[in-house]
């Protein structure tokens, strides 16, 4: 429940940003700019009401509390103060009471309520996972915070600058983590992979500063930019004496987490309403492969819908998980792991039979390569049939105004077929492309005519006429233009004279 208003903590920022005339609004300088953030709350924020839409569930300490449903609670500084020192009590952040804090603590809980509401139900994802990793590593739990403030945690976000996944690594510094990124895989939507990155990350960084404050900013900002700020203002050791000479970005991180932590820890007192969670941590298992599968296999076997795939396997940069030494791993609700897990090798049958037809042999005409049929039963298990499917290959060749879709259906294929087939890195395709295509619908046999000799190559002239020009005897023949000046590479076009030959053909 505490998760709730995290999401408030991001979407605020941006209500202060458009908002300037708002009442409650701090005045210039109290409270950091915060567009780093607005890239973050614009991506997540359609996900997130997609998921939660039309959801009115009420948390209920809220209830408890006697608040009408849209009253917005109100508390003085003295009550801020009193529970921030209370937090202080249990963590090794200073999270301090000062005007900058309290102002953007008092922005916050005033507006974008909504986004708070969202994040809970997404905070029941991570979450405990995140507790979990911070425990591992010794590590403050409060920094599950940071996640929300980089990404609300959305996997799949990406900043302006190239940072993506929870934690919002960039390319370099996900390498440096240990983070792999392919055609295939990028680890930093991870959830597992890019939480220990972070902490691995966040601990080096504490043992540099032994400040928790300028971690964070070092977090936000690098340590280059935090170490020439603490040169600048005569090697202090503090984040707030070293403010002032941060990047403004940078100014405004940690107030915006003290604000997040705050707001998570009491989200009740100030009438948030969580949503219900969507998926529970508690709700999933894993199963690591051997070989590579498709999502359309999975889907056909567990009765999973794709988009519920990618939701919870974000690693994945299409529907394809790659076979892999160390093996790669699928994420779900545990009956549909626990079915997978109890069929695997009819999984892989039927991987086979969709995406690995044997290979065919084509003397003068198309030949038949017949393939045993795989009934799936309604329990997903892959049943021997003596019935035999027919495959064939087929080369289509893209026509004008076809795109993959069409083709698909004129097949009875999928698109992710098709691209996996051509090994297609997009959807786009263009006129003439030939594209391979295996159906089960046989194509016409192509009769082999017997080798003739071609005619002999004849010659054609016209004779220029009074009036003619170029563009008109190419007309007037049926030529282009260009036909006609290959055809005549010694003739000056604009000078032609009456009786001139022409070669035409």
């Amino acid at each position: 429940m505490k998760l709730t208003l995290t999401g408030i903590f991001i979407w605020l920022s941006l209500s202060f940003f458009a908002q300037r005339t708002n009442p409650h609004q701090p005045q210039p300088g109290q409270v950091p700019n915060p567009e780093a953030f607005i890239n973050t709350v614009e991506q997540s924020l359609y996900y997130f009401y997609n998921d939660y839409i039309d959801n009115n569930n009420y948390d209920s300490v809220i209830k408890a509390l006697n608040y009408e449903p849209n009253q917005v609670p109100y508390f003085s500084d003295e009550v801020y103060c009193q529970r921030l020192a209370k937090m202080n009590e249990k963590t090794s952040f200073h999270l301090d009471c000062n005007p900058i804090s309290l102002s953007t603590i008092r922005f916050f809980a005033a507006q974008r309520r909504g986004f708070a509401k969202i994040v809970l139900g997404r905070s029941a994802l991570y979450f405990d996972m995140f507790q979990e990793k911070l425990t591992e590593h010794g590590l403050p739990i409060e920094l599950r915070f940071l996640a929300v403030i980089e990404s609300g945690l959305r996997p799949q976000v990406k900043s302006r600058a190239g940072a993506l996944g929870l934690w919002q690594f960039m390319y370099k510094t996900g390498l440096y983590m240990g983070l792999e990124e392919n055609t295939y895989v990028d680890d930093r939507m991870d959830p597992e992979k890019a939480t220990e990155a972070a902490c691995k990350y966040l601990k080096q960084l504490f043992n540099i500063y032994n400040d928790w404050n300028l971690a964070l900013a070092a977090y936000n900002a690098g340590p280059g930019n935090v170490n020439r700020a603490i040169k600048r203002s005569g090697n202090k050791t503090t984040y707030w004496e070293v403010r002032p000479y941060l990047p403004a970005e940078t100014q405004g991180y940690v107030p915006n987490f003290i604000a997040a932590a705050y707001l998570l820890t009491y989200h009740a007192e100030h009438n948030i309403v969580p949503m219900t969670a969507k998926v529970h941590n508690a709700h999933l298992d894993t199963l690591c492969l051997r070989d590579g599968l498709h999502f359309m296999t999975i889907s056909k076997m567990a009765n999973w819908e794709i988009e519920d795939i990618k939701e919870l396997n974000p690693i994945y940069k299409t529907a394809f998980i790659p076979k892999s030494e160390k093996g790669r791993c699928l994420t779900g609700p545990l009956e549909k792991i626990n079915l997978l897990a109890g069929v695997e090798d009819s999984l892989y049958k039927l991987e086979k039979s969709l995406y690995a037809p044997q290979p065919i042999v084509q003397p003068t005409a198309i030949q038949v390569v017949p393939q045993d049929t795989l009934n799936v039963s309604p329990e997903g298990v892959v049943k021997d049939s003596t019935a035999k499917t027919p495959q064939y290959e087929v080369v289509h060749v893209v026509k004008s105004r076809e795109n993959l879709k069409s083709v698909a259906l004129k097949y009875n294929v999928t698109i992710d077929q098709i691209m996996e087939w051509n090994k297609l890195r997009s959807t786009g395709i263009w006129v003439g492309q030939k594209l391979k295509v295996y159906t089960n619908e046989a194509p016409p046999v192509v009769e082999i005519a017997p080798r003739q000799t071609p005619p002999p190559v004849t010659k054609k002239y016209y004779s220029v006429r009074s009036g003619d020009t170029f563009h008109k005897i190419a007309d007037r023949n049926n030529v282009t233009i260009a036909q006609l000046q290959k055809l005549n590479p010694g003739i000056n076009i604009n000078r032609l004279t009456v009786g001139q030959q022409i070669r035409i053909k």
